[in-house]
């Protein structure tokens, strides 16, 4: 195995040493494979580089980091190779509900473990191999975020239509053993893998703690576009209620035995079954937020702390408005109420969004496009400026799903638009201008 270096930072410890061009076959005799390998190996601080030359000719580079924390070389690629698709045909993939015609990296299926190790995305399993695991367990990779779904062998086949999908359960109680930490998601779908499905995979996975840290238990996300696709229903007050008392009901046996909780059920579920967001010390420290799990509980508290603590009493008038989702318009209308008593001169506008563009049951702001955005606030007085969260956002960049930027839209709209991060300090600094 081995990487090709396409450059080297100048003034890094690797500079005229290495070469862009060259190929990094081993690091202190190991093979290099990928970024896992790279990061793992280039720990210590005595290193020999195998380098390999455009022209085939072999040298060992030592390199002695000293002050360096890293070696300047620089990849093709971030994994240093190609990201592994998803081998899974889930009855409920996202993906798989997308219309035509949206930008390719759109639909690209990714189930790879190393951005799970990097970045905290969710894997599968069923792409991974004894040697894999193995190798995890060498570098105690740690935490493992892992999309579970089911403990139920066969219906874990049934609903992933993988045939590897039961049989590699087995890598999570080998994780276990290991010492390697795992948070665990479970999507629902009515009928299928909720109720004593539900309750079965709960016990199953609390058998393993205390290396699972978490379950969170998220609501199948149906959108218009199921054409030739398996018949599922959405979750609604009864069903979702029913979720809700059977996470309660296990984290009560938990609590007694273990001596606290570590299953949750996503927001969304409470919204749908017309029941109370729990209190803060229910999430404890909040290992779901990415899953929608305690999300409006967070905003909510960050939100009320900045504004007992923000010594701005008043402003210069300030007309600012906000769009979300439906599932979150009650409480972003509650912390804009509470932010104009707060502050005097700041009026906040809050727009509930539709999402036409998947359809009305795709609920969360995250998911929302330009196209919906433009047409439902288009002639609204919307004043100085528009925030939107940046989760609706194309990470790292200022592009939508539907590939409308930041600025197109702003033109559109002819206001200011601003991003703030699903964090209550950032969202009432953008509110009063700071």
């Amino acid at each position: 195995m081995a990487v090709r270096i396409s450059g080297v930072e100048k003034g890094s410890i690797c500079d005229k040493k290495i070469h862009g061009g060259d190929t990094l076959l081993s690091v202190n005799g190991f093979d290099i494979r990928d970024v896992l390998d790279y990061r793992f190996y280039t720990s210590d601080e005595k290193l020999r580089l195998l380098i390999e030359t455009e022209s085939g000719k072999r040298r060992t580079v030592k390199i002695k980091k000293g002050e360096y924390d890293d070696l300047g070389l620089v990849f093709d690629t971030y994994l240093m190779d190609k990201h592994h698709a998803c081998k899974n045909k889930c009855i409920f993939c996202f993906i798989d509900q997308m219309p035509e015609g949206m930008r390719e990296s759109l639909y690209f299926k990714d189930d790879d473990s190393r951005l799970s190790f990097l970045f905290g995305n969710y894997v599968t399993l069923t792409n991974l191999t004894d040697e894999d695991i193995d190798r995890i367990i060498k570098m105690h990779i740690s935490p493992v975020n892992v999309s579970v779904h089911t403990m139920n062998p066969e219906l874990r086949v049934q609903m992933m239509k993988n045939p590897h999908a039961g049989s590699s359960l087995r890598y999570l109680s080998r994780l276990a053993k290991a010492g390697i930490k795992l948070n665990t998601q479970l999507v629902l779908c009515p009928g299928i893998n909720d109720g004593k499905e539900l309750q079965y995979s709960l016990d199953e996975l609390g058998k393993l703690y205390p290396a699972v840290q978490s379950i969170a238990a998220v609501p199948v996300g149906l959108t218009k576009y199921r054409d030739n696709l398996p018949p599922l229903e959405p979750f609604d007050k009864k069903t979702s209620a029913a979720v809700i008392d059977a996470i309660d009901d296990f984290n009560i046996h938990f609590q007694y035995y273990h001596g606290e909780t570590i299953a949750y059920a996503a927001d969304e579920f409470y919204l749908k079954a017309d029941r109370p967001i729990p209190p803060e010390e229910y999430y404890g420290s909040f290992p779901q937020l990415e899953n929608g799990v305690g999300m409006w509980r967070s905003l909510e508290n960050e939100f009320t702390q900045a504004l007992n603590t923000c010594e701005t009493a008043a402003i210069a008038p300030r007309h600012v408005s906000v769009a979300t989702g439906t599932a979150a318009y009650p409480l972003l209308q509650s912390l804009a109420d509470a932010a104009t008593d707060r502050v005097k001169g700041l009026t906040v506008s809050v727009f509930e969004i539709q999402n036409n563009f998947f359809g009305a049951s795709v609920t969360v702001s995250g998911l929302l496009t330009g196209r919906d955005l433009a047409e439902q606030l288009s002639g609204k007085d919307l004043g100085d400026a528009l925030l939107i969260s940046e989760n609706m956002l194309r990470s790292g960049e200022d592009v939508f799903l539907d590939d409308m930027t930041v600025p197109e839209l702003s033109e559109r709209l002819g206001v200011p638009i601003h991003a703030n991060r699903v964090d209550g300090f950032d969202l009432l600094e953008k509110m009063i201008g700071k």
